[in-house]
């Protein structure tokens, strides 16, 4: 049994379908409870049955229609409502002449040949918009807090009025300068206004001048040091002795003026910590060793690299490369690392992955014969030994890594080869202070962070006002821990039992 509704209800309803904040009857079905085919049957019946009055609605001609429905084609929600609102539509109307375009392409809304012409228009003066500016360069205009002088204002105004006239909207020609509709709606009210902030008066004590300004630009984009981030190159210039500021000045220029290069994003996941530990305070007490791959020119077939590197020291102690996994060939690279380095393996802690490889009972053979304890990560925990990771993705991601495959493992060796050499006496590893593997492996370390300490404590005494701090550590890391989760402090790992 369906219940009546009162003259009064219907008018309401159909005020709600017709008025200017109208909405669907379906939307509108939701809300109220009533079925939609009534609301769009008393929304026909208006006007025709006593006490009902249809809202007067202006008469749209087909090119109206036409142009609101391109315009509007990509906005919705608050957006589209609101640009309904500006040009006097409903979005009742709206929504029936999208369905009668959809529908039928003959109907008396607008043809479909119609929409594409239109479509056409649009991007054409969008494309107007663009040129317009770009001659007038209207893309260094804008920016949140930009002072922009009555000159500039004048500039603006007459790249948009340019793009207006090849028949842009205000909308985009707002964000393609760089500013908002708003901004441009509060200029025009002032026509002679001018940004009235004042200041600042004076330059800070510690600014940078305009000779230290250029020599570190020339420095960051020199061919020598080009490649470096500031965190690498702030310490090689310590060590050639030179100060010209500090790692978040440099940081701060290379933003400024565009320097900076984006970098590939690196995903980081948390895992649970162990309890067993294995710290490193000197050389040749915990190794790290794993297998990576190295692309060939034919799809799915790869080289494999192997490297053993020392944990304390993040020196690369030895490597070969082979055409496939071998616990053979890996239990080679080690002994052979320990009589190159002339180590005596007994005690020596060496940690790996849970790869065939590294658990093949060749390779746990060679470590018991040698007296070096294995140690593995734990089941199911994939980055459970970070300094090999770590080390693979240097190597990986060097500016000297080639962009074409290896083409065979001769010349394969010889990159490696040089990239090792250049890894242990060149690179700087953030981790150590960044002094040079070999720097740390050899002792070295102290004297040379020691120098810069002394060369900081005198940029401080010359600069006073530029220091609200100590100056930077420089002193040498004491031990490392093996840490699967985060390598500057303590981890655990699942040391392998001992071979009966």
């Amino acid at each position: 049994m369906t219940r009546p509704f009162s003259i009064a209800f219907k008018q309401k309803m159909v005020e709600r379908l017709t008025g200017r904040a109208s909405v669907s009857a379906a939307k509108l079905s939701q809300e109220t409870g009533v079925r939609q085919q009534n609301l769009s049957r008393w929304l026909i019946e208006a006007g025709s049955l006593p006490g009902m009055v249809r809202p007067i609605k202006s008469a749209w001609r087909v090119e109206q229609k036409a142009r609101i429905l391109a315009d509007a084609a990509a906005l919705s929600g608050e957006q589209l409502r609101t640009f309904l609102a500006e040009k006097g539509a409903s979005l009742a109307e709206f929504q029936r002449w999208k369905s009668a375009l959809e529908d039928d392409e003959k109907s008396s809304v607008v043809s479909s040949r119609q929409i594409r012409k239109l479509e056409r228009e649009l991007q054409r003066k969008e494309k107007a918009l663009a040129e317009a500016a770009a001659k007038n360069d209207t893309g260094t205009l804008g920016g949140r807090a930009r002072r922009h002088r009555s000159a500039e204002r004048e500039v603006i105004f007459r790249a948009i009025a340019q793009a207006h006239a090849a028949g842009a909207r205000l909308g985009p020609a707002c964000r393609i300068a760089g500013l908002s509709v708003r901004t441009i709606e509060r200029w025009r009210r002032e026509p002679r206004g001018d940004d009235r902030r004042c200041g600042p008066y004076r330059q800070p004590g510690n600014a940078l001048r305009e000779a230290e300004h250029v020599q570190i630009l020339a420095l960051l984009t020199s061919s020598r040091y080009a490649h470096l981030s500031p965190k690498q190159l702030v310490p090689q210039l310590a060590d050639e002795g030179l100060y010209l500021a500090s790692e978040s000045t440099l940081y701060r220029l290379q933003r400024r003026f565009g320097l900076r290069s984006s970098r590939r994003p690196v995903t980081r996941t948390d895992v649970t910590r162990a309890s067993t530990v294995h710290r490193a305070t000197r050389p040749n007490q915990v190794w790290s060793w794993d297998i990576t791959w190295l692309p060939t020119p034919v799809r799915g077939i790869y080289l494999h690299l192997y490297l053993a590197m020392d944990v304390w020291s993040r020196r690369i102690l030895g490597w070969r490369i082979a055409r496939g996994d071998s616990a053979v060939l890996a239990a080679e690279m080690i002994t052979q690392a320990c009589r190159d380095g002339q180590v005596d393996p007994q005690g020596l802690v060496l940690h790996s992955d849970n790869g065939k490889p590294m658990r093949a009972s060749t390779m746990l053979a060679t470590l018991q014969w040698l007296g070096v304890v294995p140690s593995f990560s734990r089941p199911h925990v994939s980055d459970d030994n970070p300094y090999s990771e770590a080390l693979f993705r240097t190597l990986k991601h060097t500016p000297a890594y080639p962009r074409l495959p290896f083409a065979n493992r001769a010349i394969a060796s010889q990159w490696v080869a040089r990239f090792v050499s250049w890894y242990n006496s060149e690179h700087r590893h953030s981790e150590i202070r960044y002094v040079t593997p070999n720097e740390r492996h050899e002792g070295r370390e102290a004297a040379i962070l020691a120098r810069r300490h002394r060369l900081y404590q005198s940029a401080r005494t010359a600069n006073p006002e530029r220091w609200s701090c100590g100056t930077r550590n420089w002193v040498p890391v004491a031990s490392v821990v093996l840490n699967p989760v985060r390598t500057s402090t303590t981890v655990a790992v699942q040391p392998e039992r001992q071979l009966p």
